[in-house]
């Protein structure tokens, strides 16, 4: 039996970690109810793999699994589309090491893996603007959109970065806006707006680079402009950056 301190499952050694994958997944399956499947897949989530277990509830289980790495590695290793989600719940981030992140990027397969992943654990790891930039020029569809949503998750957490460090980021969203896969332009315009929504300097930075982005000969870059501009132009975040 892995011991319990308060509630909270002690990791124990790795040589358990399988039993208590296979504990949590014999859980998640308890709690799944598959007639979510079909709205998941209708926005696009890819449901092969997965039991239709929400989120709130992944969040619950989770409480009790924090800063399990070998369960962590043992669940994303399982497939389970709610698994690998919960994995990055639990992990901890001063354990994973590059070589787990690009394993992990490369066997993403949808839009709502890549955010939680990249929003619960790899945001929190070391050097994450790092990865982000370097991932948000690579190719591959979910390893760029897993760029640029880094990108918007730092936008929105980190308050101590200068204006010039997100002005550094326009360049790389512009090169990546002519990028028409709808996971990566969805992505793009995330980054765009969260860099805009972060003081009223950026937010007409982020302006201008829209309206450049609705002049490039590219469908991709149109709707990202007036994906962004909608928000970025919208009463509700001027009233707030003027209050801030």
């Amino acid at each position: 039996m892995t011991p319990t301190t308060g509630g909270r499952t002690e990791p124990g050694p790795p040589a358990q970690a399988a039993e208590r994958c296979r504990a949590v997944l014999a859980e998640l399956r308890a709690v799944a109810d598959a007639s979510r499947l079909p709205g998941m897949a209708r926005v696009g989530i890819a449901t092969d793999r997965a039991l239709g277990v929400p989120i709130p509830t992944l969040r619950r289980v989770a409480r009790t699994h924090r800063g399990d790495h070998q369960l962590a590695l043992a669940l994303w290793t399982s497939g389970v589309h709610e698994a690998r989600i919960l994995a990055s719940m639990i992990d901890d981030p001063a354990q994973v090491t590059a070589e787990q992140m690009e394993a992990w990027v490369a066997g993403l397969d949808s839009w709502d893996v890549c955010d939680q992943v990249t929003g619960n654990l790899f945001t929190r790891t070391a050097a994450p603007m790092r990865t982000a930039r370097a991932w948000a020029a690579r190719t591959e569809p979910f390893v760029r959109r897993a760029g640029f949503a880094m990108l918007a998750e730092l936008a929105h957490r980190d308050r101590a970065s200068s204006d010039t460090v997100w002005e550094r980021q326009l360049p790389l969203i512009r090169r990546a806006a002519t990028d028409e896969r709808n996971a990566v332009m969805k992505a793009v315009s995330w980054a765009l707006r969260q860099i805009g929504k972060r003081n009223a300097h950026l937010n007409e930075r982020a302006i201008a680079e829209a309206e450049e982005l609705l002049a490039l000969d590219s469908r991709g870059a149109r709707w990202i402009a007036r994906d962004a501009l909608r928000e970025l132009r919208s009463d509700a975040v001027r009233e707030r950056l003027r209050g801030g």
